[in-house]
């Protein structure tokens, strides 16, 4: 991994990379929000409002994929002292985030019609609340001190204590008796739901996927050149004090 941890290198793959990102995403959000909200049939029970499903699943996924890769990059820096891997994680915190408030939100639109009722402290849907302060606790902790390497250590760790709750996640509905369903893609077995809402559910997770790389590949540059200006500063006050 250390052959990527130079930013040059990583800035010439990113550019190979970003525009077949941005032509997946593209395509898959788009034939997945049209096989999703028209080409696919309401469910027998659910009737419509199933069609929410298109977003919240993947928007569920997203959440525990991010998180767990920001937790690797947070591993990576810590032990192996990654110069980029630092730099990814704090650029994937707030995509997972978004992605894990949508799924909130998604969640709580859908449960109103089939529970009724926005919210209940149910196991799966406490667990994914406790996943966002997580995301946002790794953030305030990042940005928290004014030497960024303590921060972003600080943070790093909370990332790590925090994956334990991504299983917690998953296996929530098998643990305890909750309203939310249990899986019905991945699982022993295969996928249980018909393939006309397969595919459209499988198009949209491909699309949040490469929709992360994109913005991935954005808030890294970002990063870097932000860590490049931080670099800068510091050599103008070292030198501005040595000239004293």
């Amino acid at each position: 991994m250390h052959r990527f941890a130079n930013p040059a290198r990583f800035m010439r793959i990113a550019a190979l990379v970003y525009p077949w990102a941005v032509g997946v995403t593209i395509l898959t959000l788009g034939a997945g929000l049209w096989l999703g909200l028209v080409g696919s049939p309401a469910d027998y029970q659910q009737g419509e409002s199933v069609r929410i499903m298109y977003i919240h699943v993947p928007s569920a996924w997203m959440g525990l994929f991010c998180y767990v890769s920001m937790a690797v990059c947070s591993a990576m820096a810590l032990v192996w002292k990654h110069p980029l891997a630092d730099l990814m994680a704090r650029a994937t915190a707030p995509v997972g985030a978004a992605f894990t408030f949508i799924c909130l939100v998604t969640g709580a639109l859908w449960g109103k019609p089939m529970w009724g009722a926005w919210w209940v402290w149910d196991a799966r849907l406490t667990s994914m609340l406790i996943l966002l302060f997580l995301y946002l606790g790794y953030m305030a902790l990042a940005d928290a001190f004014d030497d960024p390497q303590r921060g972003q250590k600080a943070a790093a760790i909370l990332a790590l204590v925090g994956v334990v709750n991504v299983p917690i996640i998953k296996y929530s509905v098998d643990w305890w008796n909750t309203l939310h369903q249990p899986a019905s893609v991945v699982k022993m077995g295969g996928p249980s739901i018909d393939k006309t809402m397969l595919i459209p559910l499988m198009l949209m997770a491909v699309g949040f996927h490469a929709y992360w790389v994109v913005v991935l590949i954005l808030r890294t540059r970002s990063e870097i050149a932000a860590a490049k200006v931080r670099t800068l500063r510091m050599a103008q006050v070292h030198a501005a004090g040595q000239a004293e």
